[in-house]
């Protein structure tokens, strides 16, 4: 727990000049003891109220009872001796309109549990035991990044139907990403919103988890848990928009002060959101703030920043819109603010992990700034749509779409990348991934077994939704529990051992993640077999010199003896082939693994290999002595 700051003209000048980054010590509601009283002192910023109050348990919520004062800069304060931790209350504003509204504390810690929108004074001690996984964590450019995307309040449910609690959550997830072999978990859903269906996505609390699974304490456990198994978080973050629900932030004080004033800047019209005034230092601190507490604070390992195109864009999805001084596109105001985010996490939170979903062509999105925004790592929207398209095809078309598979090739290190199957490709009428492929039941499970093995043996991160490591058939539906029973089939409990045993390459061998983001770490050897859809290259590691073929037959063609070209002789083994039949494949074995001394593909000499239909080969040379 942190002192908090006296509200006096040093601390609130430094909040308005841009150079408090922890408003929250600040602000809010904090118990203190004011001349041997003990009570809750209320902070607020509402600069164009004429009237603010603040109303709960302590008080019946009743407005008249605890005025606050008027401070410098537009901020008001109060210390209240009869408010206590755990009470609920909330911030009734009158407007320069004459109008009153009841607000929740944009800095609140804790909420009641939807729908009703007060905030709860909390302050509870909590002993961390991750010491030194805090100390070591790092964003991990040359290490394995595997990445779980979990929406909490759907992966699993209690029999009645209600949440679980984060601390059951905590040992049922934990145990399960153990045993799949996976990293990190990303979680959706984490920050307090208001509307389910929002998938967590319209935050109206950027300081606290939902309280649908529990108090904060129970949601660090739940973080402290994961780490002493050596599992990293990652939080979805959304300072790109904001709902705007009554109570919310939305004309927080009677007028547009969180958000852009004007709709064209400040109104996203597809979302039903408001869009955070960037050119505001309050604002900025506020949201440098929220990503600190959550580093900080609750020891999350990094922050996943959602829909950055839509922030960068002063046009993104609207064909009416105000440009920047110099006449263009760019919101100027929101790039400064995404470089001095970065800046700010990771001097003050060493070792995090802040990643873009940006979907765009922007330039330098994982450059240093003040070069770039300063990101460690951007998901490749591109490198997804290409991959998804080309697997939806049907086979018999896919050699007029073959350079879809070749294409990231060429600006694969333009940034580093983050390979993601994200929630948002299994929803709205897209299908799950499996029911994405074509042909019957069998060549779908085969085709997206050989779409799972490329992702994983492509450079680059790894993250794949909750469902979709055992082949879910249906979309994911946030309102329902995920059907893990289906691991107790066949068909689908071997796609999540190929899953396994695809982290467990991804992690034990370094020529699969060494070099994720340079040149060296992919060494194509045919990328031109139009004809027949066979791709076959290497993935190496520059530093330990460890190397493995990759060959990638797709389509429902069987071919025997196929030759591809190896850059040494002797014999070798197979370390995975997606045919197997532990993973629902025919079990196509390759009688012959020595290589030829007949130069082939460029390289000196060649294997002859049976390839089944719509599948992926991994082989390695027989003595190396890796996985």
């Amino acid at each position: 727990m942190s002192e908090a700051l006296p509200l006096d003209h040093g601390h609130l000048q430094k909040l308005v000049t841009a150079d408090l980054v922890r408003p929250d010590h600040l602000l809010g509601a904090h118990p203190v003891t004011q001349d041997g009283v003990e009570g809750v002192r209320f902070g607020v910023w509402a600069p164009n109220a004429h009237h603010v109050s603040v109303v709960g348990d302590f008080n019946g919520f009743n407005g008249f009872d605890n005025p606050m004062q008027r401070l410098e800069f537009g901020f008001w304060g109060v210390f209240v001796p009869s408010a206590r931790n755990g009470q609920r209350y909330k911030f009734r504003i009158t407007g320069p309109d004459g109008r009153t509204e009841d607000k929740m504390d944009p800095y609140g810690s804790f909420f009641e549990v939807r729908p009703a929108t007060a905030s709860i004074v909390w302050e509870q001690p909590f002993d961390w035991t991750d010491g030194t996984w805090m100390g070591e964590r790092s964003a991990g450019l040359d290490c394995p990044v595997s990445m779980y995307e979990v929406h909490l309040p759907s992966w699993a449910r209690r029999e009645d139907g209600w949440f679980l609690n984060y601390r059951d959550l905590a040992h049922r997830l934990g145990e399960y990403v153990t045993f799949m072999g996976y990293t990190h978990v990303e979680l959706l859903g984490v920050m307090e919103h208001p509307f389910d269906g929002s998938w967590g996505y319209q935050v109206t609390g950027y300081y606290a988890p939902t309280s649908r699974m529990g108090s904060p304490e129970d949601f660090k456990y739940l973080v402290n848990h994961l780490h002493s198994l050596g599992i990293g978080v990652i939080l979805d973050w959304v300072p790109g928009h904001f709902p705007t629900d009554p109570a919310g932030l939305g004309r927080f004080d009677g007028t547009p002060l969180f958000e852009y004033a004007d709709p064209r800047k400040g109104y996203h019209y597809d979302w039903n959101t408001y869009i955070f005034d960037y050119g505001r230092n309050e604002v900025v601190m506020f949201l440098i703030g929220s990503a600190l507490k959550w580093l900080q604070d609750f020891h999350v390992d990094g922050l996943r920043v959602d829909a950055v195109a839509s922030m960068l864009y002063l046009d993104f999805s609207r064909t009416e819109w105000i440009p920047n001084v110099h006449g263009g596109r760019e919101n100027l105001e929101a790039i400064a603010f995404l470089r001095r985010l970065n800046e700010v996490v990771h001097h003050m939170a060493p070792g995090c992990m802040i990643v873009a979903e940006e979907s765009t062509s922007f330039p330098g999105v994982t450059t240093p700034s003040p070069h770039g925004l300063g990101f460690d790592y951007k998901w490749a929207m591109g490198w997804m749509n290409d991959t998804l398209h080309y697997f939806e095809q049907d086979p018999l078309w896919r050699r007029h779409h073959h350079h879809a598979l070749t294409f990231f090739n060429a600006y694969r290190t333009s940034e580093n990348y983050v390979l993601a199957i994200s929630h948002d490709e299994v929803v709205h009428l897209k299908k799950s991934m499996v029911m994405k492929m074509p042909g019957d039941w069998y060549a779908q499970r085969a085709g997206y077994r050989a779409f799972l093995a490329l992702m994983w043996a492509t450079p680059g991160k790894k993250l794949l939704f909750m469902g979709q490591e055992f082949a879910q058939p249906t979309e994911w539906n946030h309102d329902q529990a995920l059907p893990l029973h289906l691991v107790d089939q066949p068909d689908h409990r071997g796609v999540m051992h190929l899953v396994r045993d695809l982290n467990g390459l991804y992690r034990g061998r370094p020529d699969w993640h060494v070099a994720d983001t340079r040149d060296e770490g992919l060494q194509w050897i045919s990328a031109d077999d139009v004809e027949n859809s066979v791709y076959a290259f290497l993935r190496r590691d520059p530093v330990g010199g460890a190397w493995s073929l990759v060959v990638a037959n797709l389509t429902p063609v069987y071919r025997d003896f196929y030759p591809v070209g190896v850059p040494q002789g002797g014999e070798y083994r197979v370390l995975l082939s997606t045919d197997d039949g532990g993973y629902g494949g025919f079990g196509t074995q390759q009688p012959d693994l020595t290589a030829r001394a007949e130069g082939w593909h460029g390289q000196p000499h060649h294997l002859r290999l049976n390839l089944p239909p719509n599948s992926v080969l991994v082989l390695a040379p027989a003595g190396a002595g890796l996985l």
